[in-house]
């Protein structure tokens, strides 16, 4: 049970201030919007770009009907998990760092008995361009992992502007270990000519690399051979972004349960055992791409369980 949810309110501290917000249990299966969040001299931004539809249990195998009949607040009228398709936007001293870049300009229609339904694409120039900040200003693009929703506008050109990426400016930094073994990519879809399009112009990055003022990379494996989180440090609060190493909320509460198309099942669960102890800590904050409207949230220990508090954000 995640018993959390039944509170009367969630709470962010930042520095001495505190913001409480009435509880919204729809945010958990409604497509993300803009949200920021200002800490210090840094602001963090959720970019969206659209939304994936997630088969409950065929993405997350080790769940059953009964789970999900106990916890219907994380489905959308389909029946899905509604998955976010986006990046983050790190600002800092009138710099500029996206991590991921979303799934790009274009959808996809439901493949009919897999694990994930439609996805429906296209939105982060306009959003980026909703909150005033220039693709050609984004010095660089950290990538969690190789994967195709999480590489979109780092190789695809926008609509009827010819064959340039629109980040074609920007490094596009991957762990060395991902990199290397990219090859294992493909069986997710990832092609031989989308890593061709990377190749000018990625910086592989090792583990604790400080790529972007206050951003630590730190490659942790599990969902792929070098998925990276990167943490976030503003003041005396953190932000880590932990890309795919949890797809949902309810994960939060049960980190045995992995991903379909985790590459390493065991060291994923280990690793999502340490991120939510972490993700505990007072000062740290949790950034969730796929976490439908709640991609900001912070963890509650709750006896052998723990909860999923999203905190308050900023709307640009």
């Amino acid at each position: 049970m995640i018993g959390s949810l039944n509170d009367s309110s969630w709470k962010l501290t930042v520095g001495i201030m505190t913001t409480t917000l009435p509880v919204d249990r729809d945010r958990l299966h409604q497509p993300p919007r803009l949200r920021s969040l200002r800490l210090g001299d840094t602001t963090l931004t959720y970019v969206p770009d659209g939304t994936a539809q997630l088969r409950p249990r065929g993405w997350l195998p080790d769940t059953t009907d009964e789970v999900w009949a106990a916890h219907p607040e994380y489905l959308a009228e389909t029946g899905d998990l509604v998955a976010g398709l986006g990046a983050l936007l790190v600002e800092r001293d009138g710099r500029a760092l996206l991590i991921d870049a979303g799934f790009g300009p274009h959808s996809l229609p439901a493949t009919p008995g897999g694990p994930i339904g439609a996805i429906t694409s296209g939105a982060l120039l306009d959003n980026l361009a909703a909150i005033g900040r220039d693709p050609a200003t984004i010095e660089a693009v950290a990538v969690t992992h190789l994967h195709t929703d999480h590489l979109g506008w780092a190789w695809q050109p926008a609509p009827g502007t010819g064959d340039a990426p629109v980040l074609a400016h920007a490094d596009c930094l991957v762990a060395e270990p991902e990199w290397r073994q990219r090859h294992l990519a493909e069986a997710d879809g990832t092609t031989p000519e989308i890593l061709a399009a990377l190749a000018p112009r990625v910086r592989t990055v090792t583990d604790g690399e400080e790529i972007f003022p206050g951003v630590l990379a730190r490659v942790t494996g599990g969902h792929t051979a070098g998925h990276t989180v990167y943490v976030i440090t503003a003041g005396e609060q953190r932000v880590v972004a932990f890309g795919d190493a949890m797809h949902s909320p309810i994960q939060v509460a049960h980190p045995e349960w992995s991903a379909v198309n985790d590459h390493d099942r065991h060291l994923g669960a280990v690793r999502r055992r340490d991120l939510v102890a972490e993700l505990s800590r007072p000062d740290t904050i949790g950034y969730g791409n796929h976490f439908a409207d709640v991609v900001f949230g912070r963890v509650r220990p709750d006896g052998e369980q723990s909860s999923w508090l999203p905190v308050a954000t900023e709307e640009p």
